[in-house]
């Protein structure tokens, strides 16, 4: 299937594995490009000599087209991104932050840039610094999605944007692929559904807890890590949501995890104290709840840890490769336009 999104990224299928902390690895993110989708590596939780080694060993693992992601606002991301155009990477994806920078370094070398939007303000503000494609992410995706549904905010997109669109929030069959393409995307990004595959590093525990849950089981809230953020419905996630986390203890949790990324604490506090004093509160949230995040994945320790997960997790119950899944996919597409084309017919 060859949509502009194929044709733009040098992919051969319209699919995409987002750049998910703790499991965008390496691994994960060549097995999507070896199934013929765009993987995105996550750097979030890593320094710069740790990204380039990924990048490297991703190369080791495949020759096709992949990305990484940068969340532009947290301490590090520039960094890891810089090591990303030095290493000449295909495809750069960014959020939350300005990324004029990183398309003119990237188109330098031939690379493509994607910017991650959840309003039509954001969509135009990117395809005026010259970006060559959108994440759009819609209120049913795992972790940061919008306040508007996928199905009313791509069509609100394509409305005001021309660039190729990847829809995230709530995609994860093929039937949902063929929906994504009627409302105007390109391609879709599955992140929940891609963490349960064989080559996800999510833990047996947690894998197994997101095949158990329904649609309904998740919480939205932005008392987690200070941003509206999806994660599965716990007693500890519960716990976690009920109040916001004062400044103080959010700050000492972020600087013990600094630590841990040997990233010298005194950069992520100055660079917080060079922000405004609300977004020096956001990265401390940020910080505090990578801890949490980890737990869950690498670890299914659910009694401290926190499983970020979209809605979409009430329809997956099982754990193929990525390569399997694919397949299906592109099949289950298939079988959704036929059934289309024979009611058309009747």
């Amino acid at each position: 299937m060859q949509t502009r999104f194929t044709e733009t990224f040098g992919v051969r299928l319209p699919l995409a594995c987002p750049g998910m902390s703790y499991i965008a690895t390496p691994e994960l993110v060549a097995a999507t490009a070896n199934a013929g989708g765009l993987g995105i590596l996550a750097t979030g939780p890593l320094n710069p000599e740790q990204t380039r080694a990924a990048i490297r060993r991703i190369r080791e693992l495949t020759d096709r087209p992949f990305g990484i992601g940068c969340t532009l606002m947290m301490p590090g991301a520039r960094e890891n991104c810089e090591v990303a155009l030095q290493e000449q990477v295909p495809v750069i994806n960014f959020s939350l932050g300005k990324g004029d920078w990183i398309v003119k370094a990237a188109h330098a070398y031939g690379g493509k840039v994607i910017a991650t939007v959840v309003t039509e303000k954001h969509a135009i503000s990117a395809e005026k610094a010259g970006v060559d494609g959108l994440l759009v992410t819609g209120h049913e995706a795992a972790a940061h999605g919008g306040e508007v549904t996928s199905l009313v905010l791509i069509p609100a997109i394509r409305k005001v944007c021309a660039l190729p669109i990847i829809a995230a929030g709530g995609f994860g069959s093929g039937a949902g692929l063929l929906a994504a393409l009627a409302l105007g995307a390109d391609a879709v990004a599955m992140g929940s559904r891609l963490a349960m595959t064989q080559e996800s590093p999510v833990h047996e525990r947690s894998k197994e807890m997101i095949r158990q849950r329904s649609v309904a089981d998740t919480l939205y809230s932005r008392n987690f890590d200070g941003l509206w953020c999806r994660m599965m419905d716990t007693p500890t996630s519960r716990a976690a949501t009920r109040k916001p986390m004062n400044l103080l203890a959010a700050a000492w949790k972020a600087s013990t995890i600094a630590r841990k990324m040997g990233m010298p604490v005194w950069k992520v506090a100055l660079g917080g104290m060079l922000q405004k004093p609300q977004e020096l509160r956001q990265l401390a949230l940020f910080g505090a709840a990578t801890e949490s995040i980890r737990l869950a994945i690498e670890e299914g320790n659910h009694q401290q840890g926190v499983q970020l997960i979209g809605q979409v997790q009430g329809l997956i119950d099982d754990v193929p490769t990525v390569q399997q899944l694919f397949e299906r996919i592109m099949q289950e597409a298939g079988h959704s336009l036929s059934r289309l084309q024979q009611l058309n017919q009747a």
